[in-house]
């Protein structure tokens, strides 16, 4: 088996060569999403606001596929740090095992409560048509999303970020062929954008498998060990359960956009995606802190651990002076090239400037829950998730929007005070739990 060792060498350049690949791939993969939603709207207006509901939808039931792709990062990165290459086998199999069942359990879930949860999102028949159309073809075919994501968390520990790289970057030029001949050339409308993303995940599915299975020297097929695939589900399920309730909070706080409009939620969604890609950079350094402390949690070098942290943060902040003036002056330039219709574009600038106060706080977030997962401690990021994105968003805002009938800034301005509480909290935990792993040392 081939494989980068991360447990020697400089940590800036582990940190560097991983992250700058993974950045990129999904700098190209935040712009295929940015590209569907250009499509939508050459469609029409509420053709963007159903693609923009339904990508929030069809988030939350992949979340499952997300702990995946993290949780077998973590599994087989701890492997390679212990020399146990002979435990890959099942452990990559037995990813792949849980990943079908993962895809049989969305489809199920899917299928029977997506089309609730866009129309508890949308107030107009037509929006919530559009969007149970782009919705119920990806729920069907979710298995290539499963495949891809065992793949690159596999890859991903073996501290290969590039083969990812090349798919997301392959993909997001196909769709751009793909978009525009079965959305207008064959007249599919928001189908259309369904079957190209649909189609490309399958060829990258297939891609990461044939690199993963070479570098393995042999063909990682799905198996069911009850003893393997508990242990995979033990870091699994808090990773999906986390990002389960980021999308859940996702939601809730599109909920309380949609009381302001349409419009305004189709504003909050392109904001969220202009945000993601100026937080791509933080992203890939989040990958490369999972692998590289995965790596040296296995090898027991646990100060090594806490110099990644540490170094992964300061590259986070120098990503974040960058961002944050481009956040505040340039958020009416980019809201522009997605929309023409003013409250939709108002309703993006004023999330973008809100949250940028916040954007230095999310990165630190990042690198401290990636950090904890590498060490085997899945569980604090899921209570703080809790906290952060579920319960105190809904109380407060509830009071704020509701109770109150604040406009849409205290929303805004209410999540990025809780983000930054939440920050403060994790960042001392993770401290703490660091710096018992260096003590015993």
């Amino acid at each position: 088996m081939s494989h980068q060792d991360l447990t020697t060498g400089s940590i800036y350049r582990h940190l560097i060569k991983l992250a700058i690949p993974a950045s990129m791939g999904m700098f190209f993969n935040t712009l295929y999403n940015l590209t569907d939603n250009w499509f939508a709207g050459k469609i029409s207006d509420d053709a963007l606001v159903g693609l923009s509901i339904s990508s929030l939808v069809f988030y939350l039931f992949i979340g499952l596929l997300a702990g995946l792709q993290n949780g077998t990062s973590v599994m087989i990165s701890t492997e390679i740090g212990l020399k146990k290459t002979n435990s890959l086998r099942p452990t990559i199999k037995n990813s792949m095992g849980v990943g079908v069942i993962f895809s049989f359990i969305i489809i199920i879930l899917g299928l029977s409560f997506a089309k609730e949860a866009i129309d508890w999102l949308s107030s107009k028949d037509s929006t919530s048509s559009l969007a149970w159309e782009y919705i119920h073809i990806l729920l069907v075919g979710n298995i290539a999303f499963s495949i891809s994501s065992v793949a690159a968390g596999a890859l991903m520990a073996m501290g290969d970020t590039v083969t990812n790289r090349n798919a997301l970057i392959i993909g997001f030029f196909a769709n751009l062929v793909l978009n525009p001949l079965l959305t207008f050339g064959l007249d599919m409308g928001v189908a259309g954008l369904a079957w190209a993303t649909l189609i490309i995940k399958f060829a990258s599915a297939i891609y990461l498998l044939t690199v993963l299975s070479r570098k393995l020297g042999y063909k990682p097929f799905p198996a069911f060990d009850k003893a393997v695939s508990l242990k995979i589900l033990r870091q699994v399920l808090p990773a999906s359960f986390n990002f389960f309730i980021m999308i859940i909070g996702s939601l809730i706080i599109t909920g309380f956009v949609s009381r302001f409009g349409d419009y305004a939620v189709a504003g909050y969604s392109v904001g969220l995606r202009l945000e993601q890609v100026l937080l791509l950079p933080a992203l890939g350094l989040n990958s490369a802190v999972l692998a590289i402390a995965g790596q040296n949690y296995g090898a027991k070098k646990h100060r090594r651990i806490a110099e990644t942290y540490r170094k992964g943060l300061i590259l986070s902040f120098g990503i974040s002076i960058i961002c944050i003036p481009t956040m505040i002056f340039l958020s009416p330039h980019m809201m522009a090239f997605f929309s023409t219709q003013t409250d939709i574009i108002n309703t993006g600038v004023t999330y973008l400037r809100i949250d940028a106060l916040a954007f230095f706080c999310y990165v630190t977030l990042f690198i401290s829950v990636a950090t904890l997962q590498a060490i085997k401690q899945p569980d604090f990021p899921v209570i703080m998730g809790l906290f952060r994105q579920l319960l105190l968003p809904l109380a407060v805002n509830y009071v704020l929007i509701i109770v109150m009938g604040y406009p849409i800034e205290w929303l805004f301005s209410s999540v990025a005070i809780i983000v930054f509480i939440s920050m403060l909290i994790t960042l001392l935990y993770t401290r703490s739990r660091l710096k018992m792993l260096s003590v015993s040392q």
